[in-house]
């Protein structure tokens, strides 16, 4: 199994690159966060190697802080920007949002290790193990909830109303369907943890993969340029 967080990893990085890409062009603050957010992305799927292999501890903080707290939240963020029209809204939630992910970093790269760590297996999935070997306070778990559910719903959400509102005008049939392939790239990582419940833990493996791969080819489909706006006019 260990070769999908690598693939994952690798995707991940190239997306990035073509995010920060276009950031450089546009000077769009929504390219900026979406970068931050699939470089955290990056972080948690390139941890989930390591992880694969042997045991670090810092490694481990890594991998939860970036994957489970704060990729969703800050790619959410970065559709708050593309969406949110009303001025200072955005920025304000941005501001939050940096508080909070700076107290995150703060609780959980300070949080002991229990001696669970001695036992850890590089044959399992990390998501198994995690619980056992990581110290998490009421609070910290408590963001992990609340910056999962601002991501997927910022995220996914409002990648699904950016697609109907495309299909409601009749325009724009690329972004539409980008925007679709954005919303289930989102989704496919938070219904991991179900599984992860159910003790399949290997499936968060090729759902982070499966939603970085629809992500990405939305993203894609979503900033082509219309052939017909492409394509020479034809003259007699």
């Amino acid at each position: 199994m260990h070769y999908i967080p690598f693939l994952s990893s690798f995707v991940t990085f190239i997306f990035a690159v073509a995010v920060f890409a276009r950031y450089t062009r546009r000077h769009s603050p929504h390219l900026l966060f979406w970068g931050i957010g699939l470089l955290f992305y990056g972080i948690g799927t390139l941890s989930e190697v390591i992880l694969g292999f042997t045991f670090s501890g810092m490694v481990l903080k890594l991998w939860y802080l970036s994957g489970a707290m704060l990729t969703a939240a800050w790619l959410g963020q970065g559709t708050v920007f593309l969406l949110v029209r009303k001025r200072g809204v955005a920025p304000a939630l941005a501001i939050i949002l940096t508080t909070v992910s700076l107290l995150a970093a703060f609780l959980v790269l300070s949080a002991q290790l229990t001696p669970a760590a001695a036992s850890y297996n590089v044959t399992q999935a990390i998501s198994s193990q995690y619980k056992a070997i990581l110290t998490r306070g009421s609070l910290t778990i408590a963001l992990t909830i609340i910056l999962n559910i601002y991501g997927t719903l910022t995220l996914a959400g409002g990648a699904i109303y950016s697609a109907y509102i495309f299909w409601r005008k009749h325009i724009l049939f690329n972004r539409m369907i980008g925007n679709v392939l954005i919303a289930a790239g989102a989704l496919a990582p938070a219904m991991a943890g179900s599984f992860v419940t159910l003790g399949l833990a290997d499936m968060l493996y090729f759902s982070e993969l499966l939603g970085v791969i629809l992500m990405y080819f939305g993203f894609l489909k979503a900033t082509a340029v219309p052939a017909a706006i492409t394509a020479p006019a034809v003259t007699d």
